[in-house]
């Protein structure tokens, strides 16, 4: 198969080169926009401007009678890490590799952050200091930190990092501030510092948990009107927040100057809506502020369409944040970003569909794609053996989670409150989200409804093949391509070439051996450490200076330092550590388009086991894994199964971990408990600790039939795998132990 078009772009160029182009292109605007985004996370469009009676956000409904409310704005993902990939790279997570939570994934070399094109053009760019974009520079930093961002990414990454930080007050810039005062987390908090917050709050500002807004899908009882009720409280500090922000903006002078964005990382952190892709999960609330003296540039179309207090319902997905902010700032879109300009000289047409996706959230596997217009949602389960309420142990610390649970247990739920803690999922669900908002009548089967299902269907499978979805791709076969053996690669050094020297100075280029490189440098003088920049063109080193410099690969550790003084010999040139393009070989593979056709098969039952039984030769373990599980699910009677039996206990035998445990896991159920268990408690010692964490899900949807090898799940508590651990402590919950 040919390499699709997102691939193109910056494979086969150099940085070098192309960056030039961006950062002329740039520099053809009389006058450039800054930017500042105010981020806040965990919530949906519960805002006074977007019509929410209960909120209480004075600061954000003045921002949007300033500016334009994007009313139809959705999310790729509905959980902070896979989210924020798309956002910082302007492609999928599906198709890079950083769609599981906190993967530390090694995108394709020619992915990189769109705040390298905005520096390389001149903005000064500063965050703070949330990054969480699912790819590190190092496996013992978390993917959450601040310094896990790429050296090439920002100016200033940390909590301290400002515009007013910028050399030169002239520079444009681009700042980021992360609001985490809607955190999830925080509705149940008891942190001295966030109550003392709340304490603040007068009496019109807190909100009564009797007039709680409560979704039919929710228990309607004292608890849960208390967590929403809590979350709105974080809302109004949050809009504190943003005035604050927003008043430093004005101090400064600026306002008439930057464009100004507001959004939130997905849905409200509550059960069913964030890690979940109903619009609860994927929906939230976009203002931007445009001055007026960049209206036109903004809309050239029709620059009223961005005047104060407008409303646009266009579709906007996340994945287009990057490519519009390139269009606002000047600079060409690269043809490898996958997302849309919806504002700026480089504006698209309007979008027809978003999509969604929701993979491994934290130590528990699903696999659900969507796809959604103004009106209709599909929603593809391609796990649909599984149930919707896993325990995710983060989560289950909500209190609302834990009320929902007690009263389904006691019986205490109507239908629709009921459903979220059904046994397994339907293949497919279908919703009219005009005339049901919350996502609660499945049309699926309504035959009213079967040409909007085809169509819809039609459209999740064209894009999950022209994006290359790798999800269906087990996550240890996945990260066993990027990293084979588990083994982090090595961004190799820059070298470095002299184009003029003088007694008193040179000029050196510099380059990097290893594809998909970003070079960072800083120049030492006088004692006193350079600041580092990202490098765009030749640099001047003068007498008494020295140059530092280091090269970055998304998900590769950064390459050793280049220390560099006029008149030295220059240091060698470094042989690159091979790094697997992952994403070519799976191209060039076909794998894609087998594993959509066998996932296809869903729901078929029975009638399917002929294409599986071929499936089972095929030569990639994922179409062989999908053949088991769907072997392990479409027979479902004890003579039916004594004939696969025997295929099943072959594949104990396949070369690839993942195989044997689906193989494992359909034995146990079928009765071949001690053979299915002691493959299982082999596996969770394997080397990856992705098919540990197989395993021990495995282990987890047994239940009882996991007691023999309780011990071995005990041992899992030590694991080196923080998720293999919190399926530990859940069994062993489950089963009555102390951990």
């Amino acid at each position: 198969m040919q390499r699709r078009e997102f691939v193109k772009g910056l494979v086969g160029v150099t940085m070098l080169s192309k960056i030039a182009e961006w950062s002329d292109a740039a520099m053809q605007l009389t006058e450039r926009p800054n930017f500042l985004w105010i981020t806040c996370e965990d919530m949906s469009p519960t805002l006074g401007c977007f019509g929410d009676p209960y909120a209480v956000t004075p600061n954000l409904d003045k921002l949007a009678a300033e500016g334009v409310m994007f009313i139809n704005v959705f999310t790729h993902s509905p959980v902070c890490a896979p989210s924020r990939s798309g956002v910082i790279t302007g492609m999928y997570p599906t198709t890079i590799g950083t769609h599981n939570m906190r993967c530390q994934a090694v995108p394709p070399p020619f992915v990189r952050c769109f705040t390298e094109y905005l520096r390389a053009a001149g903005y000064y760019c500063t965050n703070n200091a949330k990054t969480d974009y699912n790819f590190a520079h190092d496996p013992k930093i978390s993917t959450a930190s601040a310094a896990a961002a790429p050296l090439t990414a920002w100016d200033e990454c940390n909590t301290k990092a400002h515009w007013r930080n910028r050399p030169d007050p002239n520079q444009p810039f681009f700042a980021v501030f992360n609001i985490t005062v809607t955190h999830e987390s925080q509705i149940r908090s008891q942190e001295e510092g966030l109550l003392k917050q709340l304490a603040t709050l007068s009496e019109k500002e807190r909100h009564d948990p009797e007039k709680a807004p409560v979704p039919p899908y929710f228990p309607d009882t004292p608890v849960v009107r208390r967590d929403i009720a809590r979350h709105y409280d974080t809302i109004t500090l949050m809009d504190r927040r943003v005035g604050e922000i927003l008043r430093q903006l004005e101090e400064d002078g600026l306002v008439e100057n930057t464009i100004v964005w507001f959004w939130s990382d997905h849905g409200v952190g509550l059960p069913r809506a964030k890690r979940w892709v109903y619009d609860s999960g994927i929906r939230v609330p976009l203002i931007i502020r445009i001055p007026e003296k960049f209206r036109q540039w903004a809309y050239p179309d029709d620059p009223d369409r961005v005047k104060p207090g407008s409303v646009i319902d266009d579709l906007i997905a996340f994945v287009d944040f990057a490519p519009t902010m390139l269009s606002l700032a000047g600079i060409p879109i690269p043809k490898h970003m996958q997302g849309q300009a919806f504002l700026g000289p480089q504006k698209a047409p309007p979008r027809r569909f978003v999509y969604a996706a929701r993979d491994r959230m934290d130590e528990t596997y699903d696999i659900i794609r969507a796809v959604r217009d103004k009106r209709f949602k599909y929603i593809r389960n391609f796990a649909p053996h599984l149930p919707y309420a896993q325990e995710v142990e983060y989560a289950e610390e909500t209190p609302t989670l834990q009320e929902w649970r007690r009263l389904n247990a006691e019986g205490k739920l109507n239908e629709v409150q009921r459903f979220f803690f059904s046994p397994t999922k339907p293949v497919e669900e279908l919703y009219d989200t005009q005339t049901d908002p919350h996502e609660t009548r499945n049309l699926a089967n309504d035959p009213q409804y079967q040409p909007i299902l085809e169509k819809m269907r039609a459209e999740l499978f064209r894009w999950m093949k022209e994006t290359g979805d790798v999800g269906l791709i087990p996550e240890p076969e996945l990260a066993e391509m990027m990293r084979p053996n588990g083994k982090w690669q090595r961004t190799a050094k820059p070298y470095l070439t002299v184009l003029e020297q003088t007694e008193n100075s040179a000029t050196v280029e510099l380059k990097c051996p290893t594809e998909g490189a970003s070079i960072a440098y800083r120049i030492d003088a006088d004692g006193k450490q350079g600041r580092w920049q990202l490098y765009t063109k030749p640099v001047t080193v003068r007498k008494g200076e020295t140059l530092v410099a280091k090269a970055c690969r998304l998900g590769c550790f950064d390459s050793d330092e280049v220390v560099w003084r006029l008149g030295e010999p220059l240091p060698p040139i470094e042989t690159p550590e091979p790094i697997p393009d992952w994403r070519a070989e799976i191209d060039r593979s076909g794998v894609l388009e087998r594993l959509l056709a066998i996932k296809q098969l869903d729901g078929q039952g029975k009638v399917a086991l002929s294409a599986y039984e071929k499936a089972l030769k095929d030569e990639s373990s994922a179409v062989r894994y999908w053949a088991i599980v769907g072997i392990h699910h479409a027979v479902d009677d004890h003579t039916e199964q004594e004939k696969w039996r025997e295929v099943l206990l072959e594949a104990l035998n396949d070369p690839s971990p993942t195989v044997k445990v689906a193989a494992a896991h359909a034995l146990c159920d079928w009765g071949e408990v001690e053979k299915g268990l002691s493959v299982l408690t082999e596996l969770l010692r394997h080397q990856n600790e992705f098919v540990r964490l197989c395993a021990i899900n495995a282990l987890r949807h047994l239940g009882e039939k996991a007691r023999p090898v309780l011990p071995a799940i005990e041992k899992a508590l030590k694991d080196p795998s923080g998720y293999v651990q919190r399926v530990a402590r859940t069994i062993l919950k489950r089963f009555g132990k102390r951990t």
